[in-house]
């Protein structure tokens, strides 16, 4: 996809690259800037290594380091809004108990999204996909994923609800494990784009399967552990792209480059294995 908004890019030797900045460990330590050869980046829940995942912060932070995109993950409240986060529980990334779907948009907004990162984050709100939107949409491109639909009856719905206010959608991705749920966004809207995730039982795909998933699907999405070259190859013989996601393991990282992948979704931990051109002062 090609990102419309004014970045800063770095020619090294003979290649534009799309830089990264590149935080080792939490705040305060040396930042780097490293060449990914033109790859698509993706803030993985945002800048999720350097402020609370899946919130302002870290969409925010994520947009500062020069991501081309935000990943953010939704479900649905109780009262019928979108929520961004990653769980089906409130538990691990706030200081509540419970499901999501159990709680009220105003229960959950009382909630602390932020100490359980860290204490300087006291305070940080979950908020919903229309505030995401709002604050991020026209600024870097947004990669919305639908959490587990099947708990949530009519959630592709109101995703495209909120989706058809917005007049350019060649920003916005719309992925999911959900292949049922992915046919149904693009039956109701076929202007959005649409990444689906391949699961590792699935893998290896035949050429049938990928013939129907690319006829709705722009993107192909895996596990670098479990995607072959001559996958690749077909996915971009049929016009579709592929976008990966890994532990920070160099080999696997140096797999996906080898493999000519479109891009990459992380979190933005440290990458010491991919040469620094540039390291900014402390």
């Amino acid at each position: 996809m090609k990102i419309k908004w004014g970045k800063k890019r770095l020619m090294a030797g003979g290649l534009i690259g799309v830089c990264l900045l590149l935080l080792v460990g939490y705040m305060g330590q040396s930042i780097k800037r490293v060449d990914l050869e033109g790859m698509i980046t993706v803030a993985h829940r945002g800048a999720a290594n350097f402020a609370p995942e899946n919130t302002m912060s870290s969409f925010q932070k994520g947009l500062d380091l020069g991501a081309d995109f935000i990943e953010g993950d939704v479900h649905l409240s109780k009262d019928g809004e979108l929520i961004v986060i990653h769980d089906e529980s409130v538990d691990r990334t706030t200081n509540g108990k419970g499901l999501v779907k159990n709680f009220t948009l105003d229960e959950l907004k009382k909630l602390d999204a932020g100490t359980s990162f860290h204490s300087d984050f006291e305070g940080e709100a979950i908020i919903t996909l229309n505030e995401l939107l709002e604050e991020f949409y026209g600024k870097i491109g947004i990669l919305i994923e639908i959490k587990n639909p099947s708990l949530y009856p009519g959630i592709e719905e109101k995703v495209v609800e909120i989706l058809d206010q917005y007049n350019d959608l060649q920003s916005i991705v719309v992925q999911s494990f959900s292949e049922h749920a992915l046919k149904k966004i693009h039956e109701l809207n076929p202007k959005l784009q649409i990444a689906v995730l391949i699961e590792t039982s699935t893998t290896p795909i035949s050429s049938k399967k990928l013939n129907d998933l690319t006829s709705f699907a722009t993107y192909i999405n895996f596990n670098i552990s479990n995607l072959n070259k001559r996958m690749v190859d077909e996915i971009h013989q049929r016009e579709g792209k592929v976008l990966v996601w890994s532990k920070t393991d160099p080999k696997l990282i140096q797999k996906a480059f080898r493999y000519g992948v479109d891009g990459i979704i992380t979190d933005f931990s440290s990458w010491p294995y991919l040469p620094p051109v540039y390291v900014a002062e402390e």
